[in-house]
């Protein structure tokens, strides 16, 4: 069945008497995960959890549109890194300028950008695009950042971990190799102990901190665990949807 909160899949004769109040805007990234899950998981991972979100919303009322996802990110420190694809944020923000503009001149107000990949960095970009379009309210989340993942995993990790192995598992079973592919997922820290501290950054050569282009290791990942962390995100992403589409952009803040 055609959903009608996905702009890819619906038509003009269900849209011209829409009234659409958020639109969202998955953004994932085009790069190497470990052995064993394919270039694309950020993006099939936003994509999942936004459709599924969005559906939830439609069905109590909400207008939500999802937009095709933005299949690149900021990859800047795998350039060595076969077939890692990159834009910078400059680049970032010359789409989103052109996106918001549509949006802007056609009345609706409300964006989110539903980041799926740990590069891309939207902050500085809304900032700058706030500025620019001030009927505007852009915001942004990306989703692992909204829980505690202790909770669902015991591993650490940031990429082709447990967690987007588990995820993968669960949305894309076809696309993730048998166990006995996976890399462990080991990887560098620097030497400088600040920068594993907090409050002081550097990019990571990519190819120098790991083997396999894993940061975590995805030996207990499995499809109960990315189902129960789907589901959750899902949750509380689509109460975030209704949330922002119920907003009244003129009384923001109590």
């Amino acid at each position: 069945m055609i959903r009608p909160y996905i702009l890819a899949e619906t038509n003009w004769k269900h849209l011209k008497d829409e009234n659409i109040e958020l639109a969202v805007l998955p953004w994932g990234a085009t790069e190497a995960h470990n052995y064993h899950l394919p270039y694309a998981t950020d993006n099939y991972q936003a994509e999942a959890i936004v459709e599924e979100s969005a559906k939830r919303s439609w069905e109590i009322g909400d207008k939500v549109i999802v937009l095709p996802t933005i299949p690149y990110g900021v990859n800047t420190g795998q350039k060595d890194i076969y077939l890692d694809m990159n834009l910078n944020p400059s680049t970032q923000l010359a789409i989103l300028k052109d996106l918001i503009t549509v949006l802007n001149a056609q009345g609706i107000y409300k964006l989110l950008i539903f980041n799926g990949h740990g590069g891309n960095n939207f902050k500085p970009l809304v900032r700058e695009l706030g500025l620019l379009f001030p009927k505007m309210f852009i915001s942004f989340c990306f989703f692992p950042q909204m829980f505690d993942k202790s909770l669902y995993f015991q591993e650490k990790g940031d990429h082709a971990d447990e967690m987007e192995t588990s995820l993968m598992l669960y949305i894309r079973p076809d696309l993730v190799l048998p166990k006995p592919e996976w890399g462990k997922g080991s990887f560098k820290k620097f030497r400088i102990k600040a920068f594993s501290e907090g409050g002081v950054w550097a990019e990571r050569q990519w190819s120098k901190i790991s083997e396999d282009t894993g940061t975590g290791n995805p030996e207990y990942a499995n499809t109960e665990k990315g189902e129960r962390f789907f589901k959750d995100v899902c949750s509380k992403v689509g109460q975030l949807f209704s949330d922002i589409c119920k907003a009244d952009l003129n009384d923001l803040y109590e």
